[in-house]
């Protein structure tokens, strides 16, 4: 029998999971770039790093400052990744305690109401995970369903959303929150002078957000009507962590611009062509804010203009990247401004560790 939220050639019909209400939080403490950066170059310089290529490198993320986890000063006396990792779970609790709140205060949804909880992170480890952690705090039911995620990186927030969507096809009265937390700056291996760390130096923030997701039965917000996975094969090293004696050292090729001129278009067309859609029928283009030359990248790839990468742009110079979150961020920002009109559609889009793309269409 076929699945009736589909219509006879395949295409997602007016069924589906919808996006109630994202949120964002972030944690109190934000640091311009140009202290940022004093506080590498001293740091550094030390260590008879090139200061001059530190503040080229910088600079180039474009990135006007961001939040931290903890005050400035406190990051000296992290020696450990002991240290860093439990001052990960205590801040991650905080702030996706945050996140979740203001989400479902705007959904409407009273905590009781949540059915299933899912939470993506790359930044740090736990057990009890995060989201058990916040099932007390926030009034959470006993018998809600958890999935924790770790390891997707920046392609988690997109993933997470799909991966809701999916469950939630068969559940229409049921109610989802999908939380991102990412606290990158307790990740900075201090002794590391390769340009991957430096970049990242530059360019990874902290914060978390949290979308409300139901199966269908409000009639409010996007509708998630496809989603798609991409792997691609021979890509390990393109992206991810090397789990080292003081925690996670990043991996980071100078080859992901290229990988997405390579890979990206062809794979949103064959993806909108299986929802008998073309490019030019996507209103909103929600797309995780890598860095400028993966921006760049995208819009090179799927022929974008600037303005239809803006709040892409916008995110990644307030706060900078913030892996799982960014995506989420960005989709908040569309939310928030009311330019979205029934009828339209945006495309959700984002690459990570793998390497892999998601895709996720939406429509108002």
């Amino acid at each position: 029998m076929r699945d009736p939220t589909f219509d006879a050639v395949g295409r997602a019909s007016a069924a589906g999971a919808r996006i109630l209400s994202v949120a964002q939080a972030l944690p109190p403490h934000f640091v311009d770039q140009e202290t940022l950066l004093a506080a590498f170059r001293t740091l550094w310089g030390e260590k008879h790093f090139n200061v001059d290529r530190l503040e080229q490198l910088h600079r180039a993320v474009r990135v006007g400052g961001r939040h931290l986890a903890l005050p400035l000063e406190e990051y000296r006396r992290l020696e450990s990744f002991t240290a860093r990792n439990a001052a990960w779970t205590r801040v991650a609790v905080d702030v996706g305690a945050d996140a979740i709140r203001s989400a479902l205060l705007a959904a409407d949804v009273a905590p009781a109401q949540v059915d299933h909880l899912y939470f993506v992170t790359v930044t740090g480890i736990a057990t009890p995970s995060i989201d058990a952690r916040l099932v007390e705090r926030l009034g959470l039911r006993a018998d809600l369903k958890r999935i924790p995620i770790f390891g997707l990186g920046c392609v988690a927030g997109a993933a997470g959303l799909a991966r809701v969507a999916d469950v939630l096809r068969g559940a229409r009265n049921e109610v989802a929150v999908l939380l991102a937390v990412e606290l990158c700056s307790l990740t900075l291996q201090r002794d590391d002078l390769s340009i991957q760390n430096i970049v990242a130096s530059g360019l990874f923030g902290d914060g978390a957000a949290a979308a409300v997701v139901d199966g269908g039965a409000r009639n409010q917000g996007p509708r998630v009507a496809a989603t798609r996975s991409v792997f691609y094969p021979g890509t390990e090293r393109v992206m991810g962590w090397d789990v080292v004696d003081s925690g996670f050292k990043v991996v980071l090729s100078p080859g992901v611009p290229q990988l997405v001129r390579e890979k990206l278009r062809s794979d949103v067309d064959g993806f909108l062509g299986a929802q008998g859609l073309r490019r030019s029928d996507i209103a909103h283009f929600i797309c995780h804010t890598g860095g400028p030359r993966v921006l760049e990248a995208v819009e090179d790839a799927l022929e974008l203009s600037r303005p239809a990468m803006q709040r892409s742009w916008d995110s990644l110079q307030s706060v900078g990247n913030l892996s799982s979150a960014s995506v989420l961020f960005v989709l908040s920002d569309l939310l928030g401004s009311g330019e979205a009109r029934p009828g339209d559609r945006g495309l959700l889009l984002a690459m990570g560790p793998g390497f892999c793309s998601e895709m996720v269409l939406l429509e108002w």
